[in-house]
């Protein structure tokens, strides 16, 4: 599995392939979609959409967006935050996580979690933050798997939903 940056024009679009994929990406996940609220029909998430949710995130000079391929195919995205918006966190963070629904089950979440832990890890990071929606109880299961411990709960900062908030300590870089 290769995960690399979100590649963009020289606009800073998203090209129009890409797009596609990440489309058909978010779509795949109904049941995550209706969960988060996060755009207004899960039965029908448009690329402007996708395109606008990412601008926003991309905006912020932190965050990045990195694509996970396995054998040719895009088989998951994940958002990350080098540095939360408050100051008294320390940590980067996991804003999204998600797997096609077509390649579940065959270990990509978990590897591609991996490959960002390690990421911060070779950045000297010495942890890694997430919040999972309350009512996420699958998500809650994957991340905890993982080894992340919940720390808190609190509303999301964009929308005001309940979360708990899970914290990893990375370690040293594995060699």
């Amino acid at each position: 599995m290769i995960l690399a940056p979100l590649p963009l024009t020289p606009d800073r679009d998203i090209p129009a392939p890409v797009l596609t994929e990440l489309t058909a990406l978010y779509a795949s996940d109904r049941e995550f979609q209706a969960l988060s609220g996060d755009f207004p029909d899960p039965d029908d998430i448009r690329p402007e959409q996708v395109a606008a949710a990412l601008a926003e995130e991309l905006a912020n000079p932190d965050v990045e967006v990195l694509l996970a391929r396995a054998e040719g195919r895009l088989v998951g995205v994940v958002v990350t935050l080098a540095r939360h918006p408050d100051p008294a966190d320390p940590d980067p963070w996991i804003g999204l996580l998600m797997v096609d629904a077509a390649a579940r089950a065959r270990g990509y979440g978990r590897r591609i979690a991996e490959g960002v832990e390690e990421r911060f890890r070779a950045a000297g990071r010495d942890a890694l933050r997430l919040a999972v929606l309350a009512n996420n109880p699958k998500g809650l299961a994957f991340w905890t798997a993982l080894g992340y411990e919940v720390i808190g709960h609190r509303p999301d900062r964009q929308l005001g939903r309940p979360c708990a908030v899970l914290r990893k300590e990375l370690g040293t870089a594995q060699g």
